[in-house]
């Protein structure tokens, strides 16, 4: 079975920063796409940002130049460094992958459970 853990979420001060992680575990061959999606309470889920297995990424226009996507191959992880936070950034963070998995030998989508992001001064 595949988890997808996040951690890192938390409250700070517009300007701020926070960096999020995703682990994923189990039964996993390998992780094609990750990505951040968010959202914020009366809002549909938004991408944030993306990245493949090669490095390529992506990213909303409304986090460009502000935050920055990463990922641990060795280590199934990925992370998101959010710096110049800002009060619309308020939202529940929710990981993403899309991966290879040994016991079925499909691809599928899976999500982690959501750290929530709140800032506020």
């Amino acid at each position: 079975q595949v988890q997808l853990v996040e951690s890192g979420g938390g409250r700070v001060q517009p300007g701020g920063s926070l960096r999020l992680s995703c682990a994923a575990s189990g039964s996993i061959f390998n992780i094609n796409a990750m990505g951040w999606y968010r959202q914020a309470p009366g809002k549909q889920r938004e991408l944030v940002a993306t990245i493949t297995s090669d490095g390529s990424t992506d990213y909303a226009d409304s986090v460009k130049g502000r935050f920055t996507i990463s990922r641990d191959n060795a280590k199934n992880t990925e992370y998101l460094q959010m710096n110049t936070l800002k009060p619309e950034d308020t939202a529940v963070y929710y990981c993403h992958a899309r991966l290879l998995e040994k016991r079925t030998w499909r691809y599928g989508d899976y999500w982690g459970q959501g750290t929530q992001v709140t800032v506020s001064s």
